[in-house]
């Protein structure tokens, strides 16, 4: 797998563009936002809508011209294509000037009309028919029509395909011919008319058109290129074409993207003439948007609280969809699934002593300002798959029950300097992994570390720093020999199947957890029973249960998402993932 930044990318349902590059520097992948593939709840926090009145077109009494920045904290790759980005920080630009798809995820965290205005299934849930809305404009002036949703599918269920978003495209009827070369599309795939576009299943699933891949593709500005090529095309990372409300004008890489307004879009005309999408030093987000650098930042507790009261911006938080966890690498990616051959991690009793040694509230308390919540299950908070807390184990901050564990597993101190060996006698170290991007990632960091030494394992940050966001995913995603432990987090798609994530041949399953129990549930989730959504819940709440126990990561916090916004920009909607809902609606008062 080709990979140029990971993403908060979020690969199958369960992720949202998977690691998250946020500015606190927890994040870990915004992989692959399957499901809804980043269409964000249109979650409204109260009085803080600032003319958002919930219409999809710009109010006509808005203030009109001016422009908006948008601040990100970690550099941007320049993958500017929803089909192979692989991170927020591509994601985010992308959202800003192509962030419309099929479907839309609603309040309810299922999906809702969009590009389709409405759809219909089969009688054996086999087949929907999707009808697009008419008059929806590319920025280079074509008309969205129902093939560049079929050249979607078709790039991503090519055998030459950089990215990693099959798993959204393998569950459409002759896949398998289509990869292999023996077919010349996709037969499950067919095109009614320009506006009607139909799509067969391998297999009825509750959650198909979460799990479908919905955003797509300029067939007239891409098909010319080989597939194989497209990641490196100019025409996505210098010159990319969208259907959103604003059109690149210009990018200078890794550092600001600039776009324009696009008259046509399809929603109305934007009220702003144009965004900047800008990277600043985390760790002067807050002193940036008190100062007018930047207008709308994703900021960490700690700097917030530093603006409570400062009249030149506000502030909006919402719990977000995501979780952070610190994850135990127990093996290799061989380059079709996972291995679990880390003998280092294979005892169960030693990642429970690992768990019970942390204090994770102690984390939210000392580095998030309390926003968050202790979660023992890899799900966010706000998820309706999120299980039963009272059925699972709790791992309590307990250093002395840390001992005792480890102690059970066989690590004590047989050398006297105050670190266990292992039951072999052998030196035991653990090389912890962390991410760079704000004033609190390092002492953070050295918190867990300490976290660590006092129930007696010899911890130490990874070659003694912190890491960048695209080293850090490159080191993880290629299994660095030196990875003990490492500190991510995921953004998740609206539908909780854990596909994507957590079955044995997932990429992105990057503790390595390969348990054969763990794959039934998964695809019992997805089975024809768990159309009955008490049997699905059901089903995830066994499968919660199991990793609760197995414990291949250490799951943190459910966090709270804070945002800054400068006091003279309204329109803004700050939402499960981000602050870009319908950014055509952003004014900035004159």
């Amino acid at each position: 797998m080709k990979k140029s930044l990971l993403l908060s990318v979020l690969l199958t349902t369960s992720i949202f563009a998977a690691a998250c590059g946020g500015n606190d520097g927890n994040n870990d992948a915004d992989p692959a936002d399957n499901g809804n593939n980043g269409n964000n709840a249109d979650v409204n926090n109260d009085g803080n809508d600032d003319g958002n009145d919930g219409n999809d077109t710009a109010q006509e009494d808005a203030p009109q011209g001016g422009t908006v920045t948008y601040g990100f904290t970690q550099p941007f790759a320049g993958l500017f294509d929803w089909a192979h980005y692989e991170g927020q920080d591509d994601s985010l630009a992308l959202k800003i000037f192509n962030g419309d798809a099929l479907v839309k995820t609603g309040d309810d965290l299922r999906p809702e009309p969009h590009l389709a205005h409405d759809w219909e299934w089969s009688d054996d849930n086999l087949t929907v028919t999707f009808h697009l809305e008419e008059g929806v404009m590319w920025h280079n002036g074509e008309e969205l029509t129902a093939e560049d949703f079929e050249y979607a599918w078709e790039v991503i269920a090519h055998e030459d395909y950089t990215g990693p978003r099959v798993s959204n495209v393998n569950i459409i009827e002759g896949f398998e011919e289509y990869n292999s070369g023996d077919a010349d599309s996709l037969s499950g795939v067919e095109i009614e008319d320009d506006y009607t576009i139909s799509v067969t299943f391998n297999e009825a699933m509750p959650n198909a058109v979460d799990q479908l891949w919905t955003y797509p593709m300029p067939k007239a500005h891409l098909e010319h290129i080989d597939v194989a090529d497209l990641e490196d095309a100019d025409e996505i990372r210098r010159e990319p074409v969208g259907l959103g409300a604003y059109q690149v004008s210009n990018i200078i890489s890794g550092e600001q993207v600039e776009f324009e307004a696009f008259e046509d879009y399809w929603r109305g005309a934007p009220n702003l003439d144009g965004v900047v999408y800008k990277i600043i030093d985390g760790a002067q987000a807050a002193e940036l948007l008190a100062q007018g650098e930047v207008d709308i930042i994703d900021l960490p507790p700690s700097q917030a609280v530093t603006l409570e009261g400062d009249d030149r911006v506000y502030l909006d938080d919402i719990e977000g969809l995501s979780y952070s966890y610190i994850g135990f690498k127990l093996g290799h990616w061989d380059g079709e699934q996972n291995v679990m051959d880390n003998e280092k991690f294979h005892s169960k009793e030693l990642r429970h002593a690992f768990a019970h040694a942390i204090d994770r509230q102690g984390i939210i308390d000392s580095f998030s300002e309390g926003y968050g919540q202790v979660i023992n299950a890899p799900e966010s908070v706000i998820s309706w798959a999120y299980p039963d807390e009272s059925d699972l184990t709790q791992y309590e901050y307990d250093t002395e029950r840390a001992k005792e564990l480890l102690a059970e597993a066989g690590y004590e101190d047989q050398t006297g300097d105050g670190f266990v060996e292992t039951p072999d006698g052998d030196e035991f170290t653990v090389n912890f992994m962390a991410m760079s991007g704000s004033d609190i990632s390092e002492p953070r960091a050295q918190y867990i570390v300490q976290n660590l030494q006092d129930a007696g394992i010899n911890a130490s940050l990874q070659d003694g720093q912190l890491f960048e966001f695209n080293l850090f995913y490159d080191l993880v995603e290629e299994d660095d020999a030196d990875i003990d432990l490492f500190m991510g987090a995921w953004g998740l798609a609206a539908d909780p199947d854990p596909t994507g994530l957590w079955k044995s041949d997932d990429f992105w399953n990057f503790p390595r957890w390969v348990n054969e129990e763990s794959d039934e549930l998964i695809e019992r989730g997805l089975s024809e029973e768990a159309f009955d959504d008490d049997y699905r819940r059901e089903v995830y709440q066994e499968w919660h249960q199991l990793v609760n126990d197995e414990l291949p990561l250490i799951p943190l916090n459910s966090p709270v998402d804070v945002y800054g916004i400068a006091s003279d920009v309204g329109g803004v909607t700050v939402d499960i993932r981000d602050a870009i809902t319908d950014p055509h609606l952003w004014y900035r008062e004159q």
